[in-house]
């Protein structure tokens, strides 16, 4: 199959063959069953070439690493399932800027803007866009290697959060920017792990969320001294931590993504113990922890829907994307897979934000070194096979 071959060119291909004249037969008596019968053969032909042709597509993007791996295998995953989000083609309108590997993203749901942090060297650190997928600007001012990002804020002042997992002179910090990359605070020892608490100190601190009161829920311990949560009020004053490296109740091996519940519930993504725990908001307390959705592999993303109905789980080697469905108050029982997306192999899915507004899901692909993003399947946007 040539490269230049594409799915325009192909339908224009079987339109044709569709629309071939009848050979001329000197058989005048059976004109009406030769005609009918060649027009079968032919349809059958079409039909097989077409099946042949995709099944070459298919193989091809999957072996060359092209983009129709990834969005084909998760179109087919949800339509053997429920659907419940679909692959927005259309975004980005730029994705030439996507020039590093891309480990968070984050999303400004009352202003319209989706943050990108991305690692190499001499390149921007922080691309901006527009949640329709244009890109707006990029700025790269005192990050050295970003890990997770957050953002919170009014519609008038919005903050953007960065942990900074970097040996340098920004490393081992969670920073907090303003919307144009001016740097407003830094928590931590720039520069220089550890695990004290006064002054506050992390190493490689994973993720952070923040809450409508602007407390902050960071997970401390990316493969650092640290396997911690750390929860700070809003003028940063520690309020309770929990975590030390183990396995056991409270305990962390790479706790590596963060997120609260409607009903004030903090989940963290265990990732090394093959895990989510939960703590109560208020006190810390462990409130229980999922397992059995985590057998092969660890999470190492989780975020609610909007309506609080599905926790979104990533899973980075495996490629996989996973929807659980949230328990309601109480007992947080057991974890019951509602749904997966298998993404093509090495696309590697890190960390994913979601737009409380609108629902949509962006993904960040360090394999893939790109942003995508799911939109619920009702919305109005270019999708496979719309």
């Amino acid at each position: 199959m040539k490269p230049g071959i594409g799915l325009r060119s192909f339908s224009g291909l079987v339109f044709r063959c569709f629309r071939l004249p009848l050979p001329q037969t000197r058989l005048q008596a059976p004109l009406t069953f030769t005609s009918q019968a060649l027009r079968m053969a032919r349809t059958w032909v079409c039909l097989a070439g077409a099946v042949f042709f995709l099944s070459c597509l298919v193989l091809h993007s999957r072996f060359c690493g092209s983009l129709v791996s990834r969005t084909f295998s998760f179109h087919i995953s949800w339509r053997m399932e429920d659907p419940l989000f679909r692959l927005d083609l259309g975004w980005p309108k730029n994705s030439e800027y996507f020039t590093g590997a891309t480990f968070c993203v984050a999303v400004d749901s009352l202003n319209g803007l989706v943050y990108v942090a991305q690692r190499g060297d001499d390149i921007p650190k922080v691309l901006v866009f527009s949640e329709d997928g244009y890109f707006l600007r990029a700025w790269n001012y005192t990050v050295d290697t970003p890990h997770g990002m957050f953002v919170s804020g009014t519609p008038y002042e919005q903050s953007v959060w960065i942990t900074d997992v970097g040996s340098g002179p920004y490393g081992h910090t969670v920073k907090k920017y303003n919307s144009l990359g001016d740097l407003v605070q830094v928590l931590g020892t720039p520069g220089k792990k550890g695990t004290g608490l006064n002054p506050l100190q992390f190493d490689n601190p994973a993720e952070l969320y923040v809450d409508d009161t602007g407390e902050i829920y960071i997970v401390d311990g990316d493969g650092g001294l640290n396997n911690r949560l750390v929860k700070l009020s809003q003028d940063f004053m520690i309020l309770w931590l929990r975590g030390e490296n183990g396995t056991g109740p409270a305990k962390f091996n790479i706790p590596h993504s963060v997120t609260l519940d409607s009903v004030g519930r903090v989940w963290v993504a265990d990732r090394g113990n093959k895990r989510l725990q939960v703590f109560d908001k208020d006190t810390g307390e462990w409130l229980g922890a999922w397992d059995n959705c985590f057998t092969e592999e660890g999470p190492s993303a989780v975020r609610f829907t909007p309506d609080g109905r599905y926790l979104i789980v990533a899973q980075l080697n495996l490629s996989r994307l996973s929807l659980l469905a949230a328990p309601p108050s109480g007992s947080i029982g057991d974890c019951t897979v509602v749904s997966t997306i298998q993404l093509a192999d090495e696309v590697l899915p890190h960390l994913l934000e979601v737009d409380r507004k609108t629902g949509a899901v962006y993904v960040a692909e360090i394999g893939a070194k790109q942003i995508q993003k799911y939109v619920p399947w009702h919305s109005r946007t270019p999708a496979l096979g719309a």
